[in-house]
């Protein structure tokens, strides 16, 4: 099974256990208490350090002549959940994991937070076999260069905001509704509301990164809602 992921992801780990732990979620090893089996909260918290600065040495790189805010924006655009939830799916990255029953049977495997957040450890457990070089590398062919492009995560705010004006939705409203976490590793969950309704809800490690979460899954509703009219 791990070589099979290996292969989607085109790295091969020289220590396998660093990927196997990776893959598990706290779920199971909390049924597995006895065992002592550890979870990938740790890599977690490793490959979401990684990927911040492997992405913004790539827009930094990619855009010479773009400010900072433009840069932040679009940085927390592409390695919203949804996003990285998305190139999760790409690698099959769902099918590997080992969850406990009951995130199982609640489908856990399908989750954007949970299939973000193992991506994220996958990125620290490279960085930990190959150094930075390895994850960076991960990062710009499987995130950026895969999501550079993609209308849903180009800059998810703004695109929201230009649809519904669009269509006299009326207005958005962001609230903060969640966090969790020490603080030099907080995670925020935000809302979109579209005239007073839940549109979208998303999460990330700023404020920022949760708001445009929750404007792509509002973005991606509002177009599955388009085509079933169709």
């Amino acid at each position: 099974m791990l070589q099979q992921l290996e292969k989607a992801i085109g790295y091969e780990f020289k220590n396998k256990t660093l990927l196997a732990t990776a893959l598990i979620h706290s779920s199971f090893s909390n049924e597995h208490r006895k065992e002592h089996i550890p979870n990938n909260e740790r890599l977690e918290f490793l490959g979401d350090a990684a990927l911040e600065l492997a992405s913004s040495r790539y827009l930094y790189e990619k855009f010479p002549d773009e400010p900072e805010g433009w840069l932040s924006k679009k940085r927390a655009a592409l390695v919203c959940e949804p996003s990285l939830a998305e190139c999760a799916r790409a690698v099959d990255l769902g099918s590997h994991l080992q969850l406990g029953r009951g995130e199982d049977k609640n489908q856990g495997r399908q989750r954007d937070s949970l299939l973000s957040d193992a991506f994220e450890a996958v990125i620290g457990a490279m960085l930990l076999d190959g150094g930075f070089d390895a994850a960076e590398k991960f990062v710009r062919r499987f995130v950026m260069d895969k999501m550079i492009d993609h209308p849903a995560y180009s800059d998810a705010k703004t695109r929201l905001q230009e649809a519904v004006q669009g269509a006299l939705m009326g207005e958005i409203e962001y609230c903060t509704v969640d966090e969790q976490g020490p603080e030099h590793d907080r995670t925020f969950t935000a809302e979109v509301k579209i005239d007073g309704k839940i549109s979208g809800t998303g999460s990330g490690h700023s404020k920022k990164m949760a708001e445009q979460a929750a404007a792509a899954e509002a973005l991606r509703r509002l177009n599955e809602e388009a085509e079933h009219r169709i």
